[in-house]
């Protein structure tokens, strides 16, 4: 039987909702977020979710945190431990309830050493034993070696291209102070669709990152720059069988299709001003064999 990926996954909710502190390229101080809207658009999410036969696990949003809704950044889970995030400045509201969260579903919280970034499943995704993992913009590289360490993975470390100013030099986030990428979480780039099969956008990732995903035995899909930044086409939830994605990535929905799998698409828009989507608003808490 094959394995269902994101059996059972964590959701919050808008009711927080902001990008005041615009902690990333997608997120614009002077345009208002209408909650109403996003909340329509959050519960789509989740009715995609059930409908693909995904268990949500649904809590309440962290108050007075712009970003809670983004529970994928909480931290990342195998079995029952739960490696726990260390977010930017905006966020970092968000960690003592996301680990009260998660002692509460039983998980064993992990800490990563003191002075390091990681942003949880948003820069780490499991494929069977490997984990794609992120580097530079949310994680630092060094959390690469204990992630392997505590959960076991076979890490592949990757980067993504940063965001450049006019005259091409790499951009410093002025809210967070980190640096900046349009793919600042690796989940933009790239997504998990079975445990032998995997869609990312070789566009969004430096020289020497595109080399070690064309060397993973694995099966690839290629997403254009376009539908990777415009429509999130990566930032998806896969079971193995059902794909929920973007209603605005085409191409990619037919190549998901032709390979035999299912999708559902809900219609995101005011949630991704966020700069987060689909994969962004869930955490997954289990993965079935």
């Amino acid at each position: 039987m094959p394995i269902q990926l994101n059996a059972t996954v964590l959701m919050s909710g808008v009711d927080y909702f902001d990008d005041q502190a615009a902690i990333n390229p997608f997120m614009h101080a002077d345009i208002a977020i209408d909650r109403t809207k996003a909340r329509a658009e959050h519960d789509s999410i989740r009715a995609a979710f059930e409908s693909a036969g995904v268990h949500v696990v649904q809590v309440a949003p962290p108050a007075n945190c712009q970003d809670g809704v983004y529970t994928a950044n909480w931290a990342l889970i195998r079995d029952d431990k739960a490696v726990m995030s260390v977010l930017p400045n905006a966020r970092t509201g968000e960690e003592a309830y996301a680990e009260y969260i998660l002692r509460g579903q039983g998980k064993t919280i992990v800490k990563i050493p003191v002075g390091l970034r990681f942003s949880g499943q948003g820069d780490a995704l499991p494929c069977g034993n490997h984990l794609l993992a992120g580097s530079h913009y949310r994680t630092d590289q060094a959390v690469h070696r204990f992630l392997a360490a505590e959960l076991g993975y076979e890490v592949i470390t990757l980067q993504t291209i940063p965001a450049r100013d006019s005259v091409g030099n790499p951009v410093i986030n002025t809210a967070s102070g980190w640096p900046d990428s349009f793919f600042y979480d690796i989940d933009l780039a790239i997504a998990v669709l079975r445990v032998d099969l995997i869609a990312w956008c070789p566009a969004a990732f430096v020289p020497r990152s595109q080399q070690t995903i064309r060397a993973l035995p694995l099966s690839k899909i290629e997403v254009s720059l376009e539908e990777a930044m415009r429509g999130f086409a990566c930032n998806l939830v896969s079971t193995g069988e059902t794909v929920i994605m973007s209603a605005h990535a085409p191409r990619l929905q037919a190549a998901i299709e032709a390979e035999g799998m299912r999708t559902v698409t809900p219609r995101i828009s005011e949630l991704a001003k966020g700069g987060g989507y689909i994969r962004c608003k869930s955490l997954t808490l289990t993965n079935l064999e």
